[in-house]
């Protein structure tokens, strides 16, 4: 907690020009922050640097551990592992002398082609807001600040810097706000404002959302920071309540940068997706003469900086008690750099984030079984999707090499298909160097893929074992779920030339399936980070249960509240309707009584499992016994959803996630699990009236999905 009298000494000792050096960013002297601000050497306020996450720490010119994407943290649905992992990204944010991650981001998924949901983590909000709390718990663990991120709806990276997010008050409130909501209950330290308008404003100008709602209503008492070049106006900013802009300096490589012998701005159009990364500084000068002019109240400043030196002083940056090293290199007595403990941590997400979608019985794979492994990019792991959460680890497993290691019987392989080339919002600026983070290299250079020789290998093993992937990135939808390239012809071969066939996808979010009736099993493996191969060998010869479940609902394109109508997404004239209101994922699904191809929660086991009766054991508990059945451990997510009752006027879900547990069973073991309840579940927004909590009969049904209920126990409310 930081120390108000000490927090408001300092204040009173530093000028106008020292305060403004706190809100905005400057150019880091050591290269290796994504934001820097210098503090004020002469008060002793140290320099507070800010680093890229949520996958890992992207920290300029360092390697560090690349942990699975955040969408397969939440497809464990295990609160205590994602504060693992966070408090692993916060130890090594440390370790490279950063003070804050720019992680985790948490807004829920409502476009399924959205480039960037592999970073976010849920279509629902009790959900993406507990796994958000998690990893916020185990950040902030390290003394390193966790920046939730985009607030809000921010739900599209096409047009995301001009569209403008045209959503009703219940719908924000009951779906889009909670996750942060969460997050500022978990005592997150900071919240980055979202590219993107929301009815008519910009989210850095949004007084209603960001001083009212965020500070005003939750008592959020840390600082707000823009996203890059994500600051619409100097007044409108510092009044909304915005703290800091970042990075508050033009991009290196800008003529306006001081590089006179790169390409000419004024020519340069920034693409759709990527700010104008000229604009900055508007907390400069233009702060200054705003609260000379009476524009912005000099008391402004004051808060300001006084939010940024809160939580520098809350995790010790005030004291001198860091042990980090400020110049950016690395101090073990500070923290840990890709450690065993780390890379055990980064493997089991990878592993338990891995949800076994279908299975005719061909899984776990027999040790002495030949295998072929096939795939146009089995040679490389896939660490993540594009952008600013581009991490590179100092080791990593290919599929190809954890295969081979595990297997007993022999392991043949074949790409098939050309090769699908990773995509980066980096590779659209002109400025960026063009490494590839994923290390892959033109198909010329290293390959020759034959489909024959596919069909050929898949014929000659007991099973064939398909990788496919996608490839999205920050600042860019995908054009649609098919899987790129000739992935799905690949597979299809493939599934005819050999009956025990698996298909292991990697995706940042849905796909569509279109041959699943054909092959023997199908695995949503997500973005796997450093451990592919490994975690993927592990699940597929049943050293590790399939435990992980679905966050995002999988159904043809087509079937989404958003497909179909441009008026919902991309929008029209920038402006995106979120006329659909709550009815987004399952809820959208269950309202329309379609049956999509993978429910959310979704995931079987190697385990078979039966519940017991549930009942009530508090007034927002829930117990049921679990037991497992099989002749082997499994792990088994028990998740409650609520029905609430039928009252006139008010359009509800069908059901919502009121709460979820993971449990390791060994074989005939049983479990009695309690689950706790989420307020939201029970409640609805009313714009007259505010949240409310109908009187009636409420249904908890808790089974292994949306649509897999085993039992279910009514309390009155």
């Amino acid at each position: 907690m930081a120390d108000e009298d000490h927090i408001e000494a300092l204040l009173a000792r530093l000028s106008r020009a020292q305060k403004l050096a706190l809100v905005r960013g400057a150019t880091d002297p050591e290269g290796t922050a994504t934001g820097y601000l210098s503090g004020v050497d002469e008060a002793g306020i140290p320099p507070f640097r800010l680093v890229d996450g949520p996958l890992g720490i992207r920290a300029e010119g360092h390697r560090a551990t690349a942990f699975p994407a955040s969408i397969a943290t939440a497809a464990t649905f295990d609160t205590d592992l994602a504060r693992r992992q966070g408090a692993a990204m916060g130890r090594e944010a440390m370790a490279l002398g950063q003070d804050a991650l720019l992680a985790p981001g948490v807004n829920v998924i409502r476009v399924p082609q959205c480039g960037r949901n592999f970073e976010y983590l849920s279509e629902d909000p009790v959900h993406a807001g507990t796994v958000g709390a998690g990893l916020i718990d185990g950040i902030q663990s390290a003394d390193v600040v966790a920046t939730v991120k985009h607030f809000v709806a921010n739900n599209q990276e096409t047009h995301r810097t001009t569209v403008s997010a045209e959503v009703d008050e219940r719908t924000l409130r009951e779906l889009y706000l909670p996750p942060f909501r969460s997050a500022v209950d978990a005592g997150v330290g900071s919240v980055m404002t979202a590219y993107n308008r929301v009815n008519g404003t910009h989210m850095s100008d949004h007084e209603r959302l960001v001083g009212d709602v965020l500070k005003g209503q939750w008592g959020f008492d840390g600082y707000v920071v823009s996203d890059w070049y994500g600051l619409e106006s100097t007044v409108g900013a510092a009044n909304a309540g915005l703290d800091v802009e970042m990075p508050g300096v033009a991009a290196p490589g800008t003529a306006e940068a001081g590089d006179s012998d790169t390409a000419d701005d004024e020519e340069f159009e920034w693409p759709d997706g990527i700010p104008d990364a000229t604009r900055a500084g508007l907390f400069g000068d233009p702060l200054a003469e705003a609260i000379d002019s009476g524009q912005v109240p000099a008391d402004r400043l004051d808060d300001m900086a006084r939010r940024v030196l809160g939580q520098m002083d809350r995790f010790g940056r005030l004291d001198g008690s860091r042990t980090a090293s400020e110049d950016g290199e690395s101090d073990d007595e500070a923290g840990e750099i890709d450690s065993q403990r780390h890379r055990d941590i980064a493997s089991d997400v990878a592993a338990r984030g891995t949800v076994l979608l279908d299975n005719d019985g061909v899984l776990p794979l027999a040790d002495g079984a030949d295998v072929a492994v096939i795939g146009p990019n089995i040679d490389e792991p896939k660490l993540g999707g594009g952008g600013s959460s581009e991490t590179t680890p100092v080791h990593s497993v290919s599929p190809a090499e954890g295969i081979e290691s595990r297997a007993e019987g022999a392991v043949t392989t074949a790409f098939g298909v050309p090769q699908i080339e990773s995509v980066s919002l980096f590779d659209l600026l002109p400025f960026v160097g063009d490494d590839d983070a994923d290390g892959t290299a033109a198909d010329s250079d290293r390959r020759d893929p034959s489909l024959e020789d596919a069909v050929d290998a898949a014929a000659a093993a007991d099973v064939a074992v398909v990788f496919v992937r996608d490839a999205t990135t920050e600042a860019r939808d995908r054009e649609s779920l098919e899987l790129p390239g000739r992935q799905d012809e690949l597979v299809s071969a493939v599934a005819a030339a050999n009956e025990n066939t698996v298909v292991v996808v990697r995706s940042g979010g849905p796909v569509e399936l279109p041959w699943r009736e054909d092959v023997a099993a199908i695995i949503e493996q997500w973005y796997p980070g450093q451990a592919d191969g490994d975690a993927a060998a592990t699940v597929l010869y049943g050293d590790r249960d399939p435990s992980g479940r679905l966050p995002v609902t999988f159904a043809p394109e087509s079937q989404y509240p958003t497909a179909g109508a441009e008026r919902r997404y991309p929008g029209v004239d920038e402006q995106a309707h979120y006329d659909e209101g709550v009815f987004v994922g399952y809820r959208h699904f269950d309202d329309a009584e379609v049956d999509p191809t993978y429910p959310f929660g979704h995931g079987h086991s190697y385990a078979t499992f039966e519940y017991g009766d549930a009942e009530p054991t508090a007034e927002q508990t829930v117990a049921v016994a679990v037991e497992n059945v099989a002749d082997r451990p499994g792990r088994e997510v028990v998740q409650a959803y609520v029905r609430p009752p039928s009252v006139e006027d008010a359009d509800r879900p069908v059901r919502e996630l009121a709460g979820f547990t993971a449990v390791q069973l060994d074989a005939g073991e049983r479990q009695t699990v309690t689950l706790t309840l989420d307020d939201l579940a029970f409640s609805r927004y009313a714009s007259d009236s505010g949240w409310t909590v109908d009187s009636g009969t409420y249904t908890i049904e808790i089974g292994r999905s949306s649509r897999d209920i085993r039992t279910t126990v009514t309390v009155d409310r």
